[in-house]
């Protein structure tokens, strides 16, 4: 079963979109929140795998360079950039950090340190322990 996106997380990640170098700070003022609750929220949307990554947005028209192949290049590169609009209703598709099947349900999750992990069922998950030879201590 996918993860339902509430309006606190839309709100963060419409700020990361518009610019990804806030603080946890400066995003929580933005969205009326504190800190923590939008350093947990990041931290969830990261480990389910919504957020990939943090990158750089280059204003090309600021680039020069021996040939205007490279600089076009990157140009389209830029303009071919994905544009995302966020919405009520909005859903996450996880799948089995063991097995890599979809999950249908609510999913299995086992918490280690800052990281979740995602399950489709009670054997993948002990797979997944015996696997790595760790317990953890699981969420219910």
């Amino acid at each position: 079963m996918p993860i339902k996106l509430d309006d606190l997380d839309i709100a963060l990640l419409e700020s990361l979109i518009k610019d990804g170098r806030k603080s946890f700070n400066q995003i929580a003022r933005e969205i009326k929140t504190s800190a923590p609750t939008v350093k947990a929220r990041y931290n969830r949307l990261v480990n389910i795998g919504l957020i990939k990554a943090v990158s750089v947005d280059l204003d090309t028209e600021k680039l020069e360079a021996n040939t205007s192949e490279s600089i076009d290049s990157l140009r389209m590169n830029a303009i071919k950039k994905h544009r995302v609009k966020l919405g009520k209703g909005v859903m996450i598709k996880l799948s089995c950090d063991y097995c890599k099947g979809p999950i249908n349900g609510k999913p299995r999750i086992l918490k280690f340190g800052n990281s979740e992990r995602f399950f489709c069922c009670v054997s993948c998950k002990s797979l997944y322990e015996e696997k790595y030879k760790i317990r953890f201590n699981s969420l219910k």
